[in-house]
């Protein structure tokens, strides 16, 4: 296509399907490669690409919705570049999922075996793992769980290393492309660091106030959630700097308000609406924003006794539950929530908002969902 070619702004469901088949293509044009090593490397392969399937694409659907308000009826070229962005979006979470997948010793995602668990399984995608396969203590099932948590580490720094190479590719003026991947380097590296920060805390290492668990919250997700996709989307518009520093900053705020909602629709929603565990943050004794609000109560030593027991119950769960709102903690999150969202907003109405009016549209039906958001 050439730069002269323009395009109608897509329907959101036309968007989705674009970003499959982006997906799709980038996956495809790699396949031969993989096979080129060997039928254990290229088995593999197949499991992990049977595993990137069937997630929410919210940073790669976010990304194109700000960019199609950025862009308009932009060169169609334009928006293969974005559409490629966003595909490289979906695979760098896929990559973070399976480093997280590792460090968390998990076996399921999104009620489903993860890479690690269908390694377990045999390796036939949609198996269910074996009965406890991390309590089995038999020397091959060691083995087996070790290999199949080595392969869910080589597999994540092979997507992170093809999303970074699709982002180095993309067909943008220079200066663009090296903006993309400074974000792209900045965005990881806070990862990298959130992540950090998430294990110091669950092993010990670090005490776990609650400024420092809200900046794990900001640093792990946030950034690459939705900071990384609308500053991007800004740069592939080729929008003006200031569009794309603002863009940041309500990426940045919802980023958080979407983090402490999972936190709290981890705790207090059930399995079927968030697709995992109803109590798994309370089983694993993970430390969450409600969590180090409740340090700070005089409900801690009876939340503390419960969570992460080796014997932990439903009437565990449970108790915790009440415990949390009883305590405040509960109410202390949701204003977070609204505070980090009001806050976000603020931006679109300042004087010197550069954000054109129809992606201030976009972002206040995303703020709406966020609002009404169950899972």
């Amino acid at each position: 296509m050439t730069q002269t070619e323009t395009r109608a702004p897509a329907a959101p469901d036309t968007t989705t399907r674009e970003i499959c088949a982006q997906i799709d293509r980038l996956i495809d044009a790699r396949s031969a490669r993989i096979a080129a090593h060997g039928p254990h490397f290229s088995e593999l392969w197949d499991v992990a690409v049977h595993c990137l399937q069937g997630g929410k694409l919210l940073r790669p659907r976010l990304m194109m919705g700000a960019f199609d308000t950025l862009a308009g009826t932009g060169p169609a070229a334009q928006r293969t570049s974005a559409l490629e962005v966003a595909a490289a979006l979906e695979i760098l979470h896929f990559s973070f999922l399976l480093h997280d997948d590792v460090i968390d010793e998990d076996l399921v995602r999104r009620g489903e075996p993860n890479l690690i668990g269908c390694l377990v399984a045999g390796g036939a995608p949609g198996l269910a793992p074996a009965a406890s396969p991390a309590a089995d203590t038999t020397a091959a099932a060691r083995r087996t769980l070790h290999w199949a948590r080595s392969s869910g580490l080589l597999v994540g720094d092979l997507m992170l290393t093809i999303a970074h190479q699709i982002m180095a590719r993309l067909r943008l003026p220079e200066h663009s492309r090296t903006r993309v991947l400074d974000l792209l380097e900045a965005s990881v590296t806070e990862t990298v660091a959130g992540e950090y920060c998430d294990v110091g805390l669950a092993d010990g290492a670090f005490v776990p106030d609650l400024s420092l668990v809200l900046d794990m919250t900001r640093m792990k997700t946030a950034s690459y959630t939705f900071e990384l996709p609308l500053r991007i989307a800004a740069v592939v518009a080729e929008s003006p700097p200031a569009v794309e520093l603002q863009l940041g900053e309500v990426g940045r705020h919802l980023g958080v308000a979407f983090q402490l909602q999972d936190d709290l629709l981890s705790a207090f929603s059930v399995s079927a609406a968030h697709g995992k565990d109803q109590f798994s943050d309370f089983r694993e004794g993970k430390e969450t924003a409600l969590i180090a609000y409740a340090r700070m109560t005089n409900a801690w030593p009876s939340i503390e006794r419960l969570l992460g027991a080796e014997r932990f119950s439903d009437d565990s769960g449970r108790r915790i539950q009440r415990l949390l709102t009883e305590c405040g903690a509960r109410e202390f999150i949701e204003t977070l929530v609204q505070d980090q969202i009001r806050t976000a907003l603020q931006v679109l109405t300042r004087a010197d908002c550069a954000i054109p009016a129809a992606t201030s549209r976009f972002i206040l039906g995303l703020v709406d969902s966020l609002d009404g958001r169950r899972a």
